[in-house]
């Protein structure tokens, strides 16, 4: 049986990942502030991103979302370890995007991923200290016309 310890702690790891979904959903860039550790490395170079440093992938972020009109983060099946102050997750995400095209047309790019995450409790908060994507699959559907 899970200790009253172990059941918060899983809340809020799955919690933090939700907010991850949200802040970048929402392009709330500075959110990424309170979800990661100041020391963070953020690996996107599974799915054709960069690798680098809460800053670095803050920027990278603002840079390269605007050119989506719409996107989505879901995350789920969370196979979560924790031992102290330390965890680990792999985490599943589907995450489609609608990319523009010309004259108005629009496509549907599907994104399937895990992220395989490394937390720590800081201050008595969860954190995400690495994380590192893995592709699944990655799929541009035909275009529509935007209706």
């Amino acid at each position: 049986m899970l200790s009253l310890q172990e059941i918060s702690d899983r809340l809020e790891i799955e919690d933090l990942m939700v907010r991850y979904s949200h802040a970048v959903d929402s392009r709330q860039w500075d959110l990424l502030d309170e979800i990661f550790t100041a020391d963070a490395h953020i690996d996107y170079t599974a799915m054709g991103g960069p690798a680098g440093d809460l800053a670095s992938t803050k920027a990278f972020l603002a840079s390269v979302l605007p050119n989506f009109p719409a996107f989505q983060h879901l995350v789920s099946n969370s196979s979560i370890t924790v031992d102290g102050d330390i965890a680990t997750a792999r985490t599943m995400c589907h995450n489609p995007m609608l990319v523009a095209g010309e004259s108005g047309a629009q496509s549907l790019m599907l994104c399937g991923l895990w992220y395989l995450d490394t937390f720590a409790r800081v201050e008595g908060r969860w954190r995400i200290r690495q994380r590192v994507e893995e592709k699944s699959y990655m799929f541009l559907a035909g275009q529509a016309n935007g209706h």
